[in-house]
């Protein structure tokens, strides 16, 4: 494979006077970025960062970030990106958990650290944002040549990033990623939806999160430019979209659904740059799909996978009339099959868990082999998901295998009642989990987000449920929020729901 950091360079070489990156109002050109990418490089180096060595940063959007990222893979390093806003006690858990020998952070993040004891590290350790005793200050880095250091042993097969499993509290499973995976995924997405060099592609997610690392990859290692947003709002996105004419994106559902709620105001920008939209994450309501491609004049797909298999499936609503509860067909890259409970192949339609054969699966959990060889079956990957595929090869998400809820010995699937629910024009958003019952074991429960201005009585949800759902299926607790407990992806965490729910009742 080709290396990552020679394809940023040759990208530099051939195009040193374009725009490579804008985040936040601030533009670097090819050249810009290449120095800054080399500068990172010899800082580290000069410091004493090694080969394969691991290095912890709570990282931001930023063109710092992402010239970290190109220094990593030019030296042959890994980074463990994480969610800086987590308690400093889940960093530290993840940051040893991923073998961390050095750190990034910026001052705040040091001076946290020493409320909770300090945090041992055995290499360096540099402040991004001033001085701090015990640091190097990233000022440093205006001293270090702009040529680019060459590690003659890199092949690509070094693990590039290490991202922790949603939350990253508890212990968390560090994904490892090569780059070779990185390579392989940019390569996949850039041929499914045909970038190129005059492509602009915005990442509107957090870069400690595989898709944001993968949409500023992709422009950059062909020529074209990448546009990352520090932070997301219905109108930044928007006014972002409109003034850095961005032509692609792979957006998560819950933002595309803050999106259509701002399109129908007058004071919206005219947006004509867009030729595809893809929708991932979570499953999208059928009315933000109708209105986005009404709205915004662009192909829209939406994508099914996991942060272990890269993207799994596409489709592409405009094409694909007649299937649009599905979540698409395989990637060139990916075979499908559903498995039944004693491991058989399930038949057409019928529903069982998501495997999936892909030339775009991490190269494991780190430091948790065993994990990782339990995760397969017969070189395919469970993912924990449920579905079905239809005579037409194409794939139907049910919900996650740990929500499957069984009352009465009989299986319910949250997706379909969470679909049912949906329908009713006054709910934002809804959420199905399990609730111990004594002679059931688990009940259907329901929480309910109630749309701004909006009334809504538990017997009209109870009415819709009714009319549209079979006896085993119909909520027995429901629970109106006022917001539903996200992630930072903004997933809804349902492993959180009975907690929260409880406290509101409590509260209430």
């Amino acid at each position: 494979m080709r290396r990552l950091s020679d394809m940023f360079y040759e990208s530099a070489a051939n195009y040193p006077d374009k725009k490579a990156i804008w985040c936040d109002g601030k533009t670097n050109t090819y050249q810009e970025l290449s120095e800054l990418v080399s500068r990172y490089s010899n800082l580290l180096l000069h410091n004493g960062v090694q080969y394969r060595d691991h290095i912890g940063i709570p990282m931001t959007n930023s063109i710092k970030s992402v010239a970290l990222i190109f220094a990593a893979a030019n030296l042959g390093v890994a980074l463990v990106p994480i969610n800086p806003t987590l308690p400093v006690s889940a960093i530290k858990t993840a940051f040893k958990a991923g073998d961390v020998k050095h750190l990034i952070a910026r001052k705040a993040f040091y001076e946290e650290c020493e409320k909770s004891g300090g945090i041992d590290m055995d290499g360096i350790c540099i402040c991004l944002d001033d001085e701090c005793p015990g640091t190097i200050p990233f000022s440093d880095i205006q001293k270090e040549s702009v040529e680019r250091p060459i590690i003659g042993r890199v092949t690509g097969d070094e693990t590039l990033i290490l991202t922790m499993t949603s939350g990253s509290t508890g212990l968390p499973k560090p994904i490892d990623l090569t780059q070779k995976n990185k390579y392989l995924r940019a390569m996949a997405h850039i041929r499914m939806y045909n970038i190129t060099k005059d492509d602009s592609v915005l990442a509107a997610t957090p870069l400690y999160h595989s898709l944001a690392e993968r949409l500023v990859i992709m422009p950059l290692i062909i020529g074209g430019t990448s546009v990352l947003l520090p932070r997301f709002t219905p109108h930044i996105w928007l006014n972002c979209v409109k003034e850095q004419n961005v032509t692609f994106t792979i957006a998560v559902s819950s933002q595309l659904a803050q999106i259509v709620d701002l399109l129908s105001s007058p004071f919206v920008p005219e947006i004509d740059s867009l030729k595809c939209i893809v929708s991932s994450s979570a499953l999208l309501e059928p009315y933000v799909r109708k209105e986005l491609i009404n709205k915004l004049h662009c192909n829209f797909h939406e994508m099914y996978g996991t942060s272990e298999t890269s993207t799994v499936t596409d489709i592409n609503f405009k094409e694909a009339i007649n299937k649009q509860k599905s979540v698409g067909r395989c990637f060139p890259e990916v075979e499908i099959r559903i498995l039944r409970d004693n491991g058989e192949i399930a038949d057409t339609d019928e529903i069982g868990e998501i495997v999936c054969k892909s030339t775009l699966v991490c190269n494991g959990y780190y430091g948790l082999p065993d994990a990782f060889n339990n995760a397969m079956a017969d070189g395919y990957f469970k993912t924990g998901d449920m579905g079905y595929l239809d005579e037409d090869g194409y794939l139907y998400f049910s919900g996650r295998k740990k929500e499957l809820i069984i009352t009465g010995g009989i299986n319910v699937y949250p997706n379909d009642v969470e679909k049912c629910v949906l329908e009713i024009p006054e709910v934002s958003e809804c959420a199905v989990f399990a609730y111990p019952d004594e002679r059931l074991s688990e009940v259907v429960a329901l929480a309910v987000e109630i749309k701004q201005g909006k009334t809504l009585r538990k017997r009209m949800v109870q009415v819709q449920c009714a009319r549209n759902l079979a006896d085993f299926q119909q909520p027995h607790k429901i629970f109106f929020v006022d917001k539903l407990p996200k992630n930072s992806m903004g997933k809804i965490m349902k492993t959180k729901l009975m907690e929260y729910v409880r406290l509101q009742c409590e509260n209430a």
